[in-house]
């Protein structure tokens, strides 16, 4: 039996748009460019997601803003 190698893929070498921040293991993209992957892994249910569970994010004060809107809209009404 053939022995078979793994490889790991690391992706691209970064995002197209990805500029570095002065902090340390940050990176800025535009939110168009991770929320397809980010909806397409919550679709899949991917496991990796629940390691970030914890982590924070930075965001614009009007997308935080719709994102509550949004959220208030979702609940069931009485």
């Amino acid at each position: 039996m053939a022995r078979t190698e793994l490889r790991v893929f690391r992706g691209p070498e970064s995002f197209a748009h990805a500029e570095v921040e002065t902090a340390p293991n940050t990176v800025q993209v535009s939110f168009g460019e991770i929320y397809p992957l980010l909806a397409d892994a919550v679709n899949n249910r991917r496991t990796w997601l629940r390691d970030f569970a914890n982590d924070e994010v930075t965001i614009p004060t009007d997308l935080y803003e719709v994102l509550l809107a949004y959220q208030f809209s979702r609940r069931p009404s009485a």
